[in-house]
């Protein structure tokens, strides 16, 4: 299965991709059993609910799906949970060593869009940066875990992500921080799917990024230094995690901070893949004061 949002930015509706009984893909309106893919769909059985239902067959098909805008596969979450350099060759990238525990940051939740929407780049902005990334889906709420072990019963399934950065805010200077660099409007494109968890092994995923179709990253998940459930274990220990939560697991090397590749600019085009999680698209934009953001999911 792959839950999708379909529909007008912050109008979306649920649905979930699945196969029919003649292995044909189909989309279906999961309008009878939630009025959207949030935490409490997923807190409250929402993926078994979906297996039964479509096996009993009470889904309606929605014919019009491919006319419709992907929206990011889960409302806006509460949190957005960000991991720093958990690929040692992104650490030696970026000019750091590989960190011994996990380095955690927020980002604020109204930077989520859709996986194909256009993509601003900041007024001003001189270092807009790409990232793509392996993001986890919390399903029920975990705080003080006991145990890596532990923190797999807590994850609802997984995403693909952009975390774009701009890296004259976020470094240089003693007014450089990482959230002003990573807190822009429309900054964390996600989706197109949420894949179940027990439906995907996100130990070895290919994780891969394009601009203007040249390969910039081309990675696996098994190059992580700390893997999904340590993350979440880890971060379980320093605030509470909520259904519906978002942890983006950072990104491998290959990003422009590098010095190897140009930082985006208006007219590039960026496309993000994961195997088993699709591939998000957009096309840049430069962003002029007084511009409404056009962000993804405004709910």
């Amino acid at each position: 299965m792959k839950f999708v949002r379909l529909g007008p930015a912050g109008s979306e509706r649920p649905a979930v991709l699945a196969a029919d009984a003649g292995g044909i893909e189909r989309t279906y309106g999961l309008d009878p059993l939630t009025a959207d893919i949030d935490g409490p769909f997923l807190a409250s059985g929402g993926v078994e609910a979906t297996r039964r239902a479509l096996a009993e067959g009470i889904l309606p098909e929605l014919t019009d799906a491919g006319n419709l805008r992907i929206g990011a596969p889960i409302r806006r979450p509460g949190s957005i949970i960000c991991i720093g350099m958990n690929y040692a060759a992104h650490a030696a990238e970026s000019g750091a060593e590989p960190p011994r525990i996990p380095v955690v940051f927020l980002k604020p939740s109204n930077t989520i869009a859709g996986p194909y929407d256009p993509a601003p780049i900041p007024p001003g902005a001189l270092k807009y940066d790409w990232e793509v990334e392996l993001g986890i889906i919390i399903g029920s709420p975990a705080v003080y875990l006991a145990s890596p072990q532990d923190a797999a019963g807590v994850i609802a399934g997984y995403v693909v992500a952009n975390d774009l950065s701009e890296r004259a805010y976020q470094i240089p200077g003693e007014a450089g921080q990482w959230t002003k660099g990573k807190s822009l409007p429309a900054s964390t494109p996600v989706g197109p799917w949420l894949v179940p968890a027990d439906e995907l092994d996100p130990s070895a995923l290919g994780i891969r990024s394009r601009i203007n179709n040249q390969i910039r990253q081309d990675s696996k998940t098994s190059d992580m230094l700390f893997d999904p459930t340590t993350l979440v274990h880890h971060v379980s220990q320093y605030m509470l995690l909520e259904p519906g939560d978002l942890i983006l697991t950072g990104t491998p090397e290959g990003v422009a901070l590098s010095g190897r590749f140009p930082y985006l600019g208006a007219g590039d085009i960026a496309e993000l893949e994961i195997d088993g999680l699709g591939t998000q698209r957009q096309e840049f934009f430069a962003a002029v004061p007084g511009d409404s953001p056009r962000t993804g999911d405004t709910k």
